[in-house]
């Protein structure tokens, strides 16, 4: 495989799990939500050897214990059920991965608001159609970047069913937001028939990837990362890659949502307006090269795609410690600490990067890697901190 100034190195010895806080969820939603917390809570790192004691008979509980040894996702999580009669005990045995689903779902599903804008593939903010601008900016020679925006989300934990609705509202003077009508609506279903999507992989933090075969030449990259020191703050960054031959990949333009959880799913009937606690960003000056630029060192989790074994429906395993250099110069800098990147290497892969810096140094990145015939072969997610020994030249 093609270098891109990555290297691996030690396996951490443990897994990180974010909280979120949205707390208990509604008995009234829709799609089954009832099932949303799923099988348990319990989270194991299952690159360790882990020991199950069970009891086989109750009656024999202390003559015989049986040792279940396992290094794979799929364990036992300690629930047992009696029969009828009492006789004994039965050892309900859980894949791993259904929980992490349930929680990714607990943690993703709500009313996302915030705003939305555009950009060309150099960062350039986009203005929005004149025709959608009211006459007050106008007559004021106002500019406008950003779109009002919902994202309604539901997710099916044990049908593994993810729906979304990406929707522009008109822009409004003032406090009309709260009476705002919407301009376009872009449905998303992950899950179930066939419906465009090429690649998903995805985290029980509420953080995904999704690639989407939009045409023949056309993908769309959606990037969906929760802040880690905020779980109800995430921004989604899409990649509209065009592809040339089936073979080079080429940026065509981006998409940014700054998003804000709002409350339990209600499929966009209730809209934040005034009470939004972020504002328009698309104008505010981009991040700073020096500021991308370094050596960066972080847990880095992964799903690999591309071969015959694999499905297009994964979660994200923590793999290794990863060290990236980045060069700030060669990365495309967007407002409010974000940026992206698209590289080539001499084997003709391709590797799709975009990143958010947080406080304290730290940054959570996402990448794409593509063969040389623009087939997805990997996806990763991770939690990076600039490495103190980088010196700016």
């Amino acid at each position: 495989m093609a270098a891109f100034s990555v290297t691996a190195t030690t396996s951490p010895s443990s897994t990180t799990s974010f909280l979120h806080p949205h707390g208990s969820l509604p008995q009234n939603w829709k799609f089954g939500i009832l099932r949303m917390l799923g099988p348990g809570t319990c989270s194991f790192n299952w690159r360790r050897r882990r020991t199950l004691m069970c009891a086989v008979n109750q009656d024999a509980k202390e003559a015989m214990k049986d040792t279940i040894e396992t290094d794979s996702p799929i364990g036992a999580l300690g629930e047992t059920d009696s029969h009828q009669d009492g006789s004994g005990t039965i050892l309900k045995v859980w894949d791993k991965s259904i929980e992490a689903w349930s929680r990714f779902a607990k943690r993703v599903s709500g009313e996302w608001d915030g705003f939305g804008a555009d950009f060309s593939n150099e960062g350039k903010a986009i203005e929005l159609p004149e025709s959608v601008v009211p006459e007050t900016y106008r007559e004021w020679e106002v500019k406008v970047f950003d779109w009002q925006t919902q994202c309604p989300t539901l997710a099916e934990p044990e049908e593994r069913l993810l729906q979304y609705k990406s929707i522009q509202l008109l822009p409004t003077v003032g406090c009309e937001a709260d009476a705002a009508t919407q301009y376009n609506v872009d449905e998303r279903k992950v899950g179930g028939e066939n419906n465009g999507l090429a690649a998903f992989a995805y985290q029980s933090s509420g953080s995904y990837v999704a690639i989407w075969q939009k045409k023949d030449n056309l993908l769309e990259l959606e990037y969906c990362l929760i802040n880690p020191q905020d779980c109800e703050s995430r921004v989604r960054i899409i990649q509209l890659i065009h592809v040339l031959d089936k073979k080079q990949m080429v940026l065509q333009g981006i998409r940014v949502f700054r998003e804000q959880w709002y409350g339990p799913f209600r499929n966009g009937d209730q809209l934040g307006g005034c009470a939004i606690r972020d504002s328009a960003f698309a104008s505010t000056a981009p991040m700073s090269a020096s500021d991308v630029a370094g050596i960066w060192k972080g847990s880095k989790a992964v799903a690999t795609f591309g071969t015959a074994n694999n499905d297009i429906f994964q979660e994200l395993f923590d793999d290794n410690v990863q060290k990236s250099i980045r060069d700030g110069d060669s990365s495309i800098l967007l407002p409010k600490q974000l940026w992206c990147s698209l590289k080539q290497s001499k084997e003709r892969e391709t590797l799709c990067e975009v990143g958010w810096l947080l406080d304290n140094g730290q940054a959570i990145t996402s990448s794409c890697l593509f063969s040389s015939t623009a087939k997805p072969q990997e996806i990763s997610i991770a939690l990076e901190t600039r490495a103190l020994e980088y010196v700016q030249p």
